[in-house]
């Protein structure tokens, strides 16, 4: 048994996504024996070691797995749903220990390089227009992931805001009159969709107001805004490094990546000591 040198799946997180692997293998079921990965762990210890920055053909040199077993089975997980399963699986237990903080939300989205290009990237309008990629993401108070989108760096914010709601896995409990929900934005979503979209779903919307709105003696006792914390967890997500540069040129890659990582945090929100 190899010593765990800090790059390898925890116990406890095993034992999470262990019986959401499929049992079937692909087209060439030896193709991991023959290359001393008889077992599943290793392969998603290797897809772990990928989302922490390197690349699939840097694999072999790690002395995890073969690249192509790695990549292989990695896509067979992606086409079960296993990634966006683990996410919706720590959400929930996540709920059962600590209850999803409904009570307000935040939303922001964050634009990331792409220098490989590939589906839902565009030109970064803050990078010289180079390919670039944005990812949308709402959290609950406590900075938990409950809904993610992709799209093109040179999508504006306000035009994910739908698509991100409708990507949480879990369901969002209806507000009440003595328990209310707030969204928390940026002015770059205080625009008429997004407030239509509060009003559906029953949201306060709270932005940030414009130097013209500010009263010389309000403006200094101005609270901070609850809207750090979704951008606590996009900084959770680029200490995965190969999220911070995409390097995958396929769309569906890439999610399966953020969707790990998404699970990984919600995981690590909800394990306790038992």
């Amino acid at each position: 048994m190899k010593k765990d040198d800090g790059w390898r799946v925890p116990e406890e997180l095993w034992r999470r996504i262990e019986p959401l692997l499929p049992s079937s293998r692909a087209e060439h079921p030896r193709a991991a024996i023959t290359h001393g990965c008889p077992t599943d762990r290793p392969l998603m210890e290797s897809s772990w070691y990928c989302a922490r920055g390197i690349q699939w053909g840097a694999l072999k040199a790690g002395g995890l797995c073969h690249p192509s077993s790695a990549y292989r089975r990695f896509r067979e997980w992606l086409s079960a749903g296993v990634f966006r399963e683990f996410w919706h699986q720590g959400l929930l237990a996540y709920d059962g220990l600590a209850k999803i903080d409904w009570r307000w939300l935040a939303l922001d989205g964050t634009q990331g390089k792409a220098p490989l290009g590939g589906g839902k990237t565009g030109p970064n309008p803050t990078d010289r227009a180079k390919r670039g990629t944005k990812r949308s993401l709402l959290t609950d108070s406590r900075g938990v992931p409950l809904g993610l989108v992709v799209a093109g760096a040179n999508t504006n914010d306000f035009k994910l805001a739908r698509s991100t709601f409708e990507s949480i896995p879990v369901r969002r409990p209806l507000p009440s009159r003595n328990r209310g929900q707030t969204l928390c934005v940026e002015l770059g979503y205080v625009f008429r969709p997004v407030r239509k979209l509060a009003q559906e779903y029953g949201f306060t919307l709270r932005a940030p107001r414009r130097r013209s709105q500010f009263s010389p003696k309000r403006s200094r006792r101005r609270r901070p805004s609850p809207r750090w914390v979704v951008e606590r967890t996009h900084s959770w997500l680029n200490r995965f490094r190969r999220l911070l540069v995409r390097w995958e040129k396929r769309e569906d890659t890439y999610l399966a990546v953020l969707h790990f990582a998404l699970g990984i945090i919600n995981w690590f929100h909800s394990l306790l000591p038992e």
